[in-house]
């Protein structure tokens, strides 16, 4: 058998090991915390059977709505990572790499550090994620219409870049002439976290997510055309010009949508593409999509859990916890990789 073969006997026992891990995280998110649920209690819960109010309101109000969160946000990002990468043909850009995220924390800025001054004397959940929504939309809009009349790649991303750097300077301009609590309010959101979510907001995010999930994956075609170049796409009947929307519209979408209501989540877009690629061994997306959406899913699980628990009752930022986890698979894996050939 050669190599290639070899490679793709082990892809549907991979898949069926990322799902499973995915599966194991999940239910010990719900499970374990600063109440620990027993294994019978948990099962009785969830088919409506329990009689214990405070394992009922963990479960259903908290612990539930949060894991949930985390696996569709860890799928979206993880996939808004390949789509970019596929895209501008380059490994290391992630979903933040065109202002999406420094649209949001500019309007959430403005919001948090400046409302009082227009009169905002209370900020709810849904008034701070609606704004960064509109933010991170914003942002979208922009580098769509951007992508429709930019030729060269590089040049988009250097502009996405520049938005960003725009939005992150405006920020820090709020930030110098902020109050404290204001102030200390606004970093917390700006380090991420998937805690508080309501089933409403979850109900969002699944929707949207879903939908936005499955058209990722019908470019499955264009995409694998566009990793042998532009030219040959064409050649195969593939429209450029609409392709380039369609990628930056969804992917810059999802991460908009996961930025509203959880914050900046770093490393999941960079990282989950890498380990699909890596562990699988293949360029091909019809794989690669489905991998990416369970490994996205499964590692921001993990990281959150490990977020929570490490230094109970103290709650890490997700984003650092991805980083400290992520950072050395995917250093490990491409020393393997590299020292194999």
């Amino acid at each position: 058998m050669n190599l290639s073969g070899c490679f793709r006997s082990k892809i549907p026992f991979l898949l069926v090991l990322f799902g499973l891990l995915l599966i194991l995280f999940f239910i010990l998110n719900i499970m374990i915390g600063s109440v620990m649920i027993p294994w019978k209690d948990l099962c009785k819960v969830l088919m409506h059977q329990g009689n214990d109010p405070v394992y009922n309101s963990i479960i259903w109000d908290i612990r539930l709505p949060r894991a949930l969160a985390a696996i569709f946000g860890g799928a979206a990002l993880a996939v808004s990572g390949l789509l970019l990468q596929v895209f501008f043909r380059n490994p290391i850009v992630d979903p933040y790499v065109l202002g999406v995220s420094s649209g949001a924390t500019l309007i959430v800025a403005i919001l948090m550090l400046a409302g009082y001054t227009f009169g905002i004397m209370m900020i709810s959940p849904f008034l701070l994620s609606g704004a960064a929504l509109a933010g991170a939309l914003g942002v979208v809009m922009l580098i769509v219409a951007i992508s429709a009349r930019v030729k060269q790649l590089v040049t988009l991303l250097v502009i996405g870049l520049m938005i960003g750097y725009l939005c992150s300077a405006c920020s820090n301009i709020l930030i110098a002439f902020a109050e404290k609590e204001n102030l200390h309010n606004f970093v917390l959101w700006t380090l991420g976290s998937f805690s508080g979510f309501s089933w409403d907001e979850v109900g969002i995010l699944t929707a949207a997510g879903t939908v936005l999930l499955g058209a990722s994956y019908l470019l499955c075609k264009p995409l694998n055309a566009l990793l042998l170049g532009e030219d040959y796409a064409q050649s195969m009947g593939v429209n450029i010009k609409k392709l380039r929307i369609f990628i930056v519209l969804i992917s810059s979408a999802l991460t908009a949508l996961i930025t509203a209501f959880a914050g900046p989540v770093a490393f999941i877009g960079l990282a989950g593409p890498h380990l699909a690629r890596l562990t699988l061994g293949t360029s091909e997306n019809k794989i690669l999509i489905p991998a990416t959406i369970l490994l996205g899913a499964m590692i921001t699980t993990f990281c959150d859990f490990l977020a929570r628990m490490a230094f109970s009752p103290i709650e890490l930022p997700i984003s650092a916890v991805t980083s400290f986890i992520g950072a050395p698979i995917v250093i490990a894996l491409l020393m393997k990789r590299r020292t194999s050939l």
